[in-house]
């Protein structure tokens, strides 16, 4: 059975850095894409960013040049390093990993949640 555990949440003050990470157990599809995904309060989910099996990451606009992702496959553990953060990136912070390619469910994240693994996600706050 396919379990994501996400981590690294927490509250931080506008401008600042947090690294999330998602440890993943009874994982063995090689060709999965991996991805973080977020919701806030009152909002639909979306997409933050994905990386596929060939390491090929996309990122959503509201966050190029502020997030990076990236996966240790040695410890099965997907990371997403956020840097510079804003009051909006609040929200609960979802891992996710799936069949095909991270782009698709960057663009679907709502059709996203039926497809997959999903971990049960970690909060983060921005304060201003």
């Amino acid at each position: 059975q396919v379990q994501l555990v996400e981590s690294g949440g927490g509250s931080v003050q506008a401008g600042g850095s947090l690294r999330l990470s998602c440890a993943a157990s009874g994982y063995t599809s090689s060709s999965y894409y991996m991805g973080w995904f977020r919701q806030a309060p009152g909002k639909e989910r979306e997409g933050v960013a994905t990386i596929d099996s060939d390491g090929t990451t996309r990122y959503a606009d509201s966050v190029k040049g502020r997030f990076t992702i990236s996966k240790d496959k040695a410890k099965n553990t997907l990371y997403l390093q956020m840097n510079s953060l804003k009051p909006e990136d609040t929200a609960m912070y979802y891992c996710a990993a799936g069949p095909g390619e991270g782009w698709w469910y960057l663009l679907h994240p709502i059709a996203a949640t039926s497809i997959g693994y999903w971990g049960q996600g970690t909060q983060v706050t921005v304060s201003s």
